[in-house]
């Protein structure tokens, strides 16, 4: 049973779990998916670490990191990684766990910088698989609403989906949540 953030970081109490080496948590806009991943991250008892990869360009923005920060806690060590969180990943010991939220932002980021997605994509995923530590990942899942009206956007939710296969296929556990309930896709939840 998956609980809520222990946001206080107290182990007291706490049922330790498991997770396996690599976890996808999809959903959409504001369905949940990160309070579910910090929790499942939380639940292992091991120190934490958190791979940001958005980058603030407004005050909408940062608004949504400082709540995001103000949820999880002061119990997690933050990295910020916009674009190359594999090479961090290959650093991590396997005494942590790692939250990397979220990679529709570092393809977001890599289409904005006009980066060799080929390349990037390669590089993230041979950094979670040389990774000893647990990872796991929060990506939206874009393509259930309507097609795009640019081709930028068209391309972004092609990018995404291709992504989210790919990094579904690499993982143990696959969850995706809507309005705040998981629904397990792959795996066996801890």
């Amino acid at each position: 049973m998956i609980r809520s953030p222990n946001h206080s970081g107290s182990k007291k109490g706490a049922q330790i779990a498991m997770l396996p080496r690599l976890t996808l948590v999809l959903g959409g806009a504001a369905s949940g998916k990160s309070a579910f991943a910090e929790g499942l991250v939380v639940n292992t008892g091991r120190q934490r670490t958190y791979l940001a990869t958005a980058e603030i360009y407004d005050l909408e923005m940062q608004a949504k990191v400082a709540k995001h920060q103000e949820m999880r806690g002061k119990n997690w060590h933050t990295i910020e990684v916009p674009l190359d969180p594999g090479r961090v990943l290959a650093t991590i010991s396997g005494d942590q766990v790692v939250l990397l939220d979220c990679a529709t932002m570092w393809l977001s980021n890599q289409l904005l910088a006009e980066n060799d997605l080929e390349q990037a994509t390669l590089e993230l995923t041979r950094g979670l698989s040389n990774c000893d530590a647990p990872v796991v990942i929060v990506s939206n899942e874009t393509g259930l609403g309507i097609v795009p009206g640019n081709a930028l956007a068209r391309r972004f939710r092609q990018e995404q989906g291709l992504l989210n296969q790919l990094l579904a296929a690499q993982a143990d556990l696959v969850v995706n949540v809507i309005a705040g309930l998981p629904q397990l896709l792959k795996g066996t939840l801890p």
